[in-house]
Formats: structure tokens, C-alpha cells, sequence
């Protein structure tokens, strides 16, 4: 080897490319971070979040359960992060506007395939203000600015009717993107409107204050990007995977 060349050097893992760009780019929109734990309560993993006793996310069959500890889970999503956010802020005398992102990694108690996997990582993000000041149409154009810079060209969505209990109207997000495969519509993540009970919950007033709430699997992001169709490859720690990027 020659001592003059510069030694080889590391590469970022998409995941972790992946997480910088979102935070960078939700910063630009006003967008603080936020981050918690990974064993939660049940209480902030689904009763803050208007989950029932015996909506099936809460069955062991679909959630890790902690062994001996009662009532703690795996979190499986990052939502407890911004119930935890906004009490924060209220026990501070904080009023809204918030805005918080949450990236981080979640669990979910399912079988392996190049679809699914187990441990994933989620970007959820939280936008609260005075009744009236936020709607479905700013979370509309929010997630198109950010598809947008993200993928590098213009991304258009739509929204259909969707249930997730934490949000009243729910929706499932589309968006219209044209790939080397070719232009098509793809399901791509859930948003809507926080439900008054997770506001109250956190101790926000839902009579004076409304906003919107989101989340998007950052595999699946990175999938629809880079062209990949394997999801297991992200956690293989195969450097020849990860020296592609």
C-alpha cells in the first residue's frame, strides 16, 4: 500500500443518511427533535394514545411485552415521544404552538420477511396551535415539502380515510412517484388530526388547541429511494450493502 493515499474511508448507513436529511429538513419548517425510551409504560404506549384494553395492537402476539416488569413494552411506534413532549412543555407553563419530530426505533412482535421486520425505525412528527391555525391542508403541504427535498424532485399526495385511534379524521397518505420501474401511486404512510383525548391526556386544553400528527417507516423511505426491495437488508450489517452508499 502506498503510505501517500488516503486510507479507505467508512460509509454512512442509509438509515442513519436517512434520519440526518429528515431532521435537517423539519428543522428548516420550525421543527424541534425529540427522543425517549424504547421500554415504555403501556400508558404512553397506548392508553394516552386512545389504544383500548382490547384493540388488537396491545395483544402479545403483535406487541413485545417485558418480561417482569408489568406493563411495560417494547414501544411500537415513537408517538409515546411526543405524548411525553407536550407534558414536558405543559409541567414548564409551555403553551402551544409545539412542533417536534420523533426518529427513532420501534418493535412490532411479527414474523421476518422482505416486508417486515420486527425492529424498524419510525419518523413521527407532531404539529399543535390554537383551533383553526393548523389543518389537513398544512399537513398536506408539510408532507409534500418534505417528500419533495427528501426524494429530490416534486412529490404530490393524496389523502383516503383512514383509522389509527390517535388521530380523528385519520388518513392514509399516497404519494405519486416516478421511479425507474416506472410513475405510480404507493402507499406510503398514516397521518390526521390528533385526537382531543391524546391532547388531554398530555394535559393540552383540546377545546382551545388542535393539530395534526404523522408517521413513516424510515426503511420504507430508503426502499422507495434507493430501489431497494429487501427491508432485512438494513440490519444484516452486510458491508457490501452498505458500502453502496
Amino acid at each position: 500500500m502506498d503510505p501517500r493515499s488516503a486510507p479507505a474511508s467508512g460509509h454512512q448507513h442509509p438509515l442513519s443518511g436517512a434520519v440526518s436529511e429528515s431532521v435537517a429538513i423539519f428543522s428548516e419548517l420550525g421543527f424541534s427533535l425529540a427522543t425517549g425510551p424504547l421500554i415504555e409504560s403501556e400508558w404512553y404506549n397506548f392508553d394516552a394514545l386512545n389504544v383500548p384494553r382490547d384493540h388488537p395492537a396491545r395483544d402479545a402476539q403483535d406487541t413485545f411485552f417485558v418480561a417482569g416488569t408489568p406493563e411495560r413494552v417494547l414501544r411500537t411506534h415513537t408517538s409515546p415521544v411526543q405524548v411525553r413532549y407536550m407534558e414536558e412543555k405543559v409541567r414548564a407553563g409551555v403553551a402551544p404552538p409545539y412542533r417536534v419530530i420523533a426518529p427513532g426505533r420501534v418493535f412490532r412482535n411479527e414474523a421476518t420477511d422482505a416486508t417486515h421486520e420486527a425492529a424498524f425505525h419510525q419518523l413521527e412528527g407532531l404539529a399543535i396551535d390554537e383551533r383553526g391555525a393548523v389543518t389537513l391542508a398544512h399537513l398536506k403541504g408539510t408532507l409534500e415539502h418534505f417528500f419533495s427535498r427528501f426524494f429530490g424532485v416534486e412529490i404530490t399526495t393524496r389523502f383516503r380515510p383512514g383509522y389509527f385511534p390517535f388521530v380523528e379524521p385519520g388518513v392514509e397518505v399516497d404519494m405519486f412517484y416516478e421511479s425507474a420501474r416506472g410513475a405510480t401511486w404507493m402507499e406510503i404512510m398514516g397521518a390526521g388530526m390528533v385526537h382531543p383525548r391524546v391532547l388531554a391526556a398530555a394535559g393540552v386544553d383540546p377545546e382551545r388547541y388542535a393539530g395534526f400528527a404523522f408517521g413513516v417507516g424510515l426503511e420504507r423511505l430508503v426502499m422507495v429511494q434507493y430501489g431497494i426491495d429487501d427491508i432485512r437488508l438494513f440490519q444484516q450489517g452486510d458491508l457490501r450493502f452498505v458500502n453502496q452508499f
